[in-house]
């Protein structure tokens, strides 16, 4: 597999589904997607701003929902084999790529595995196992969410500066260095994870020391 991130705006999802994996997958892509979860029955569970619509997913059906959605993702999220097939079928006859949710384990996902992610916007890291083991793929998402932690403020804080040192006339090469200088600081890194009410000021200050020792023009936050 080659691992690739999806801009989902825009775009619609079909999940077939009402239980707590549906539940989950529903909320997953309705952050960016208009989601439309088919089910019968749906669990007690949080399907974020997904629709919910009560209906068999019959053949028929699913069809009918293919062809007004025209969903760039399908997801067969049931517990029964048939109609997950079923979804997969109607899926691949209208060009949709296919996310199967009931193999857990196996490499049987079709076209698309859901990766395990770490979200600090606009820092995603993703971990994916290929299907063939989903608990060391979590497993190794915990490990990582410690590290990545404040991540979202260092890419914003880095755009930030790459900007401000070009706009004062700083060269690239010295530009590239200040601002990998500054990823790679402890100190700001500290800063940034501080909840302290002068965290802005420490962040201002850590950065400032950390680009004077590699920039020779003068620059102020």
């Amino acid at each position: 597999m080659i691992p690739l991130a999806f801009d989902f705006a825009g775009e619609s999802v079909l999940v077939v589904g009402g239980g707590s994996v549906g539940a989950r997958k529903a909320r997953r892509f309705a952050r960016e997607a208009r989601v439309v979860v088919l089910s019968p029955a749906f669990a007690d569970a949080d399907f974020g701003d997904a629709e919910r619509v009560r209906s068999r997913a019959d053949r028929e059906t699913l069809d009918a929902w293919l062809a007004r959605l025209d969903p760039v993702l399908v997801v067969a999220a049931t517990d029964d084999t048939e109609t997950n097939e079923m979804a997969v079928a109607a899926a691949r006859d209208a060009g949709a790529l296919v996310n199967r949710a009931d193999h857990a384990g196996e490499r049987a996902f079709d076209d698309v595995a859901v990766p395990a992610t770490v979200r600090d916007d606009p820092v995603t890291v993703a971990v994916s196992t290929g299907g063939t083991s989903p608990a060391l793929a979590k497993h190794l998402r915990e490990q990582i969410e410690a590290s990545v932690a404040g991540a979202g403020a260092m890419a914003s804080l880095t755009a930030d500066l790459r900007a401000d040192l070009k706009a004062a006339g700083v060269p690239p090469g010295e530009r590239r260095d200040a601002v990998r200088a500054v990823v790679r600081s402890e100190p700001v890194w500290k800063a940034l994870r501080s909840a302290d009410a002068k965290g802005n000021q420490a962040v201002d200050d850590a950065v400032r020391r950390v680009v004077a020792d590699v920039v020779d023009t003068e620059y102020t936050t």
